[in-house]
């Protein structure tokens, strides 16, 4: 992949995005909780519990959660009894969620450094693939797609929880106002980190509409994919299998 790709609102090389990326989640990992809550005003958590809900996880099962390096969308998951591997391509956010699993107790999850282009997992080894707020920092979303179609047994369930284009126009310009002016501001306050924050905000305007990123998701070779708008497609919930 020689062309550029979006870095936020800046145009860089692959190799480039996807070293910075990693300087920004290394950055940031320590604070993860508290960005999420100042990105989301809190809301974030009611998201995810909404999000697993519709993922089922049932005992038994094998999850990959990709990009989930804290742990949230996985200790959500593992009471259900299913097992849990998680993975990021970041070493620090897998050490704040293996800290996080010790505290609660949890010794059942897999903890695995991986990029969600090239997955090191054999084929139809999973159950289920879950991403959430992770899949608009890859370099190549439609090779991360493909991967997680392939990591899945037939009939196997895809989820992705992701932040995307909000549809309801009046607060669609109010929530460009405060994520791309106020929020880089708030993180140079709480995690004295501007540039960080700035991109996370720019990221989401980059990324895909709903029926985009739906579209990309059937290419990979998904079948009955559907979208769940939140908040006008403030935030979107995708879904597909395999079969």
């Amino acid at each position: 992949m020689s062309e550029k790709v979006s870095f936020g609102f800046e145009q860089v090389a692959p190799d480039e995005k996807t070293r910075r990326v990693g300087a920004v989640f290394s950055g940031v990992a320590s604070k993860y909780d508290l960005m999420n809550d100042a990105m989301t005003a809190g809301t974030h958590r009611l998201w995810k519990d909404k999000f697993v809900a519709r993922v089922r996880p049932r005992e038994g099962e094998d999850i990959l959660d990709m990009a989930g390096g804290t742990g949230d969308i996985a200790f959500r998951m593992e009471k259900s009894g299913a097992n849990i591997t998680v993975s990021d391509i970041n070493a620090e956010m897998l050490d704040v969620g293996m800290q996080r699993a010790v505290k609660r107790g949890l010794d059942s999850m897999v903890w695995s450094q991986q990029n969600a282009e090239e997955l090191t997992f054999p084929a139809l080894h999973f159950d289920a693939y879950t991403i959430a707020f992770g899949i608009r920092n890859v370099t190549d979303i439609p090779k991360a797609l493909r991967e997680a179609h392939r990591v899945l047994r037939y009939g196997g369930r895809f989820y992705c929880l992701e932040f995307s284009t909000m549809e309801w126009p009046g607060l669609s310009k109010l929530n460009d106002l405060y994520s791309l002016n106020i929020l880089p501001k708030l993180g140079k306050l709480l995690a004295n980190d501007e540039d960080s924050y700035r991109y996370l905000a720019e990221s989401i305007r980059r990324f895909p509409d709903m029926q985009t990123f739906k579209h990309m998701i059937v290419d990979a070779g998904f079948a009955q994919v559907k979208v769940e708008p939140i908040l006008g497609g403030l935030v979107a919930i995708h879904s597909g299998w395999k079969v």
